[in-house]
């Protein structure tokens, strides 16, 4: 079930990428992702607040996640040169504070998305 969630959401990724190639704004990659996958039909979430707690003190801001699907996937989108691993460790603490298990990386700004994107799984 999981394999397919994550592949619905490369399609999608896929079909926003053959529209607008690379070179745009992470947010105009954000709200096409978001359109085609609720044209898909699929549950989604966005900039999905993580309260962040430090002992007992309730932190005043908050990381936003992009996107949760089906309430199971974290979705981190990017439009950057390259992918760096502070992204991917972005995406591992988000599931580990989340508690959630997949998270898919996606870098709107490749010359091919399959490029672009990691899966990863705690």
């Amino acid at each position: 079930m999981d394999r397919i969630i994550t592949e619905t959401i490369i399609g999608a990724a896929i079909e926003v990428h053959r529209h607008w190639g690379p070179g745009l704004l992470e947010r105009i990659y954000e709200e096409s992702l978001i359109h085609e996958l609720k044209c898909r039909g699929v549950e989604l979430a966005t900039q999905v607040p993580l309260h962040l707690t430090y002992k007992d003190l309730h932190l005043r801001h908050d990381f936003r996640m992009d996107l949760i699907v089906q309430n199971k996937v974290i979705v981190e989108i990017k439009s950057v040169s390259e992918l760096d691993p502070i992204h991917e460790a972005q995406l591992l603490t988000y599931l580990k504070l989340s508690g959630l298990r997949i998270g898919l990386l996606i870098n709107f700004n490749s010359l091919k998305l399959k490029d672009g994107i990691k899966r990863l799984v705690l």
